[in-house]
């Protein structure tokens, strides 16, 4: 049914924001982006097994030839490679926790998380930032605007911005896609992994493999759980560890994503469209008090005494 804005402004004007809605026939309408992602059957990822690692960082050089980056030199002076965080030259970080006591390490492989329902692709206003066909997090260079809103959305803190460029770019992993399916079969951090730590595959049989491993050594792994198999709606880049993955900088979040949780927000609030028309009554309302105080006040005919005068004149 059409929407007809001038009965709309009519009920409004005689005061019922409800009424307004029926005499238009206002369908239920939803804001934001109507989309859910889910986890598609062939989601493509990465499991990381934190006791696995040695810290040996070749899959760090091994990122940045497959992406042709720049070595961040700038922690050793220009000597080798020491980055101290993801950045504009750093897609695939290892670091390194060290407890208080001394008594407990890990290594921890930092990277795009690439989440089932990514709260950076929600943020992207001119959907820079998408789903791939596999949910893998791509990112198109020829619709970003530099708006950086996927740096403030992202609860892993990972895309970065080349500040120093004439012509910047978001700097995050997207699981070497440019390369995986023609010269390489694999991203090439898992390529070069000796211990294999870092393994490739799909989602599923990556979940499968981190719950066999749990099985098989009971109470090794923190919790006995995968992080990323429910956090933030789920992650296509699993961590399995033994020391809690706050300590390894990884957030402690629930089970919805923010974008679902933003999604049902916006749902509950512009249901039916009647919140903004109930906050446009309530103005009218309140103009038309106004005004009719403002009358009163003047004594002009129209409104109060003046116009009751007017009448028995």
């Amino acid at each position: 049914m059409d929407v007809n804005r001038r009965d709309v402004l009519k009920a409004l004007m005689g005061g019922s924001a409800v009424a307004a809605v029926a005499a238009a026939g206002v369908p239920v309408a939803k804001a934001g982006k109507p989309e859910s992602f889910e986890v598609v059957p062939d989601a493509l990822g990465l499991m990381y097994d934190a006791t696995k690692c040695i810290g040996c960082r070749a899959c760090m050089p091994a990122c940045q030839n497959a992406n042709g980056l720049k070595p961040d030199t700038g922690g050793s002076g220009g000597l080798y490679m020491q980055p101290d965080s993801l950045n504009a030259h750093t897609k695939n970080l290892i670091t390194l926790y060290t407890a208080a006591d001394g008594h407990e390490r890990s290594f921890m492989k930092k990277q795009c998380m690439h989440c089932v329902d990514p709260a950076c692709v929600s943020g992207c206003p001119m959907e820079a930032l998408h789903k791939e066909p596999h949910g893998v997090v791509g990112w198109n260079p020829t619709l970003c605007i530099g708006c950086r809103y996927c740096q403030i959305a992202c609860p892993f803190n990972v895309p970065k911005f080349e500040w120093d460029k004439v012509n910047p770019k978001i700097v995050k992993c997207e699981l070497c896609r440019h390369i995986v399916g023609t010269s390489a079969t694999e991203p090439a951090c898992t390529k070069v992994c000796p211990t294999h730590a870092v393994i490739y595959g799909k989602r599923t049989d990556l979940l499968a493999e981190a719950h066999k491993r749990i099985k098989d050594k009971p109470g090794f792994y923190f919790e006995d759980r995968v992080y990323g198999e429910f956090e933030a709606g789920g992650t296509q880049c699993l961590v399995l560890s033994h020391v809690d993955y706050t300590n390894l900088g990884l957030p402690k979040l629930g089970k919805e994503s923010a974008p679902s949780q933003e999604r049902r927000v916006n749902d509950m609030v512009y249901r039916g469209f009647l919140t903004p028309v109930v906050v446009y009554g309530g103005i009218v309302a309140i103009v038309r008090n106004r005004w009719k105080e403002h009358m009163e006040h003047t004594g002009k005919p129209g409104s109060g005494e003046a116009h009751e005068q007017e009448k028995r004149a």
